[in-house]
Parts: structure tokens; C-alpha cells; sequence
């Protein structure tokens, strides 16, 4: 139980859009944005990979795809702002239950605009649900925003989104199913990380429903980070989308 306890450890780190190596910077912009991202050290050599997210769901192929298993207790207890995202840590305690194994809820955070897109299109906000098994193997549950009314949950998670740098606790802890829509069909494809180090063999789970966020909220976030945080669509090379 120690090693597993550390590994859990070591994989919060990691699946932080901020911390990956220590002393490595990384952006999504200038010398140290995406399309150089695999040069900037041997440890990001992933990203230049084959399996890589984010992807434009298209093409799909039909699957009897087991409806998602979700045990999630309300343990959203802080917000951060890295400077490359806004980022709610989960107490553990919450999972995923995919392929027989259990997944744990680590942390979830937010792109503007949508990294994956569907069909074609694109959302102005993607949340990522990020969790990891035992074996240290992930799985992204990703979630749509379009322009709309305010969305409650997100206004549960903060009144303002903190400044980079900075975290605020979220008292009483929240719910992160409160931001799910009622209907949880989805996609599946594998690919990657979509921060360095862009680890690969990532189970990608997209919801096809779409929630609603006002647009007030959305430029919030975007305005607390200062610029957009989406990675561009990978090449799809040999995968399939399954629905």
C-alpha cells in the first residue's frame, strides 16, 4: 500500500498541467509552444509521438461501449491557478470504474477553447476529469461547454478564479458531478496526455452532451490564465473513434 500511495503521489504531479519537470518550461505559445514542445527535452519526446490528443472526433466506428461507472464524492477542496490552467484538486476517495479496473479522481481542470473537437467543431471551454489507476495507467474523462446561461456548478467552484499563481479553497468541498450533463454517452479513442510530457496510452472518454457556461465565466477563466491553453488537433494516423 506504501508504493502504491507513492506512485499515486508521483502520478498527482504529473497529471499537474504545471508540474513535469522540474526546470523545464514549457507554454503554449513563442520558442517554448507546442510545435517544440518533443525538442525542448528528452523527456518530452512524447509528444512527438503517433498517439497524441488532442484529435478531431470524426469518422466513427459503432462499439458497444459499457456505460461510464461513476463513483464521485463531493472532494473539489481547492482551486489553482498554474499559470497554464485553472485546476480543482480532488480529495481521494472518488473513481471511474473502466475495462474492470478502478480509476481515482486526481484532479480536473479547463481549456479555452476546446482541445478535442467534434466533427469539426469547436467549444470555447473542454474540462478534463483526470484520474489514474494503480498501475499508474490514465484515463481523461473530457467534458464540453457552449456559450449559455451561468453554470451553477462552476459558480460553486469560485466567485473568481484565482490569480496565476495563486489557490483558493472551495468550502464546502464540491461535487464534480454537479458539472456533468444527464446524459453520459460518449466517445472512446487513445491517445495522450495533451501537456508535456504528453504521456501516451491515455483512455479518452468524451461526453457527446455538451453542458452550458455563460460567457462571462469562460472569459473569466481565460482572463486569470492571460491567453489560450489549447495543445492543436493531432494527426489521427491509424486510430478509431469508437461510439
Amino acid at each position: 500500500m506504501k508504493s502504491a500511495a507513492l506512485s499515486l503521489g508521483v502520478l498527482i504531479a504529473c497529471t499537474n498541467a504545471w508540474a513535469v519537470t522540474p526546470g523545464t518550461h514549457w507554454d503554449y505559445f513563442g520558442e517554448a509552444g507546442p510545435e517544440n514542445w518533443a525538442r525542448l527535452t528528452p523527456e518530452f519526446g512524447a509528444c512527438a509521438g503517433k498517439n497524441q490528443a488532442p484529435v478531431d472526433l470524426s469518422g466513427f466506428v459503432e462499439a458497444d461501449l459499457a456505460p461510464l461507472q461513476l463513483s464521485y464524492a463531493a472532494g473539489a477542496s481547492k482551486v489553482v491557478n498554474t499559470g497554464h490552467t485553472i485546476q480543482a484538486v480532488y480529495e481521494p476517495g472518488s473513481h471511474l470504474t473502466l475495462d474492470g479496473k478502478r480509476f481515482d479522481l486526481l484532479q480536473f481542470h479547463f481549456h479555452m477553447p476546446s482541445e478535442n473537437q467534434i466533427k469539426g467543431q469547436s467549444y470555447p471551454l473542454e474540462g478534463h476529469l483526470v484520474h489514474a489507476d494503480e498501475n499508474g495507467n490514465l484515463a481523461v474523462i473530457a467534458l464540453m461547454f457552449k456559450d449559455g446561461e451561468q453554470n451553477a456548478a462552476l459558480a460553486r467552484l469560485w466567485s473568481a478564479p484565482p490569480a496565476v499563481g495563486q489557490a483558493q479553497p472551495i468550502s464546502p468541498a464540491a461535487n464534480v458531478t454537479d458539472l456533468l450533463p444527464a446524459n453520459l454517452d460518449y466517445y472512446r479513442f487513445n491517445g495522450s496526455l495533451t501537456t508535456p510530457p504528453c504521456t501516451e496510452g491515455v483512455r479518452w472518454l468524451v461526453l457527446k452532451q455538451p453542458v452550458v457556461a455563460s460567457h462571462e465565466q469562460i472569459e473569466a477563466l481565460k482572463k486569470a490564465v492571460g491567453h489560450s491553453n489549447n495543445r492543436p488537433l493531432q494527426r489521427l494516423n491509424a486510430r478509431i473513434i469508437l461510439q
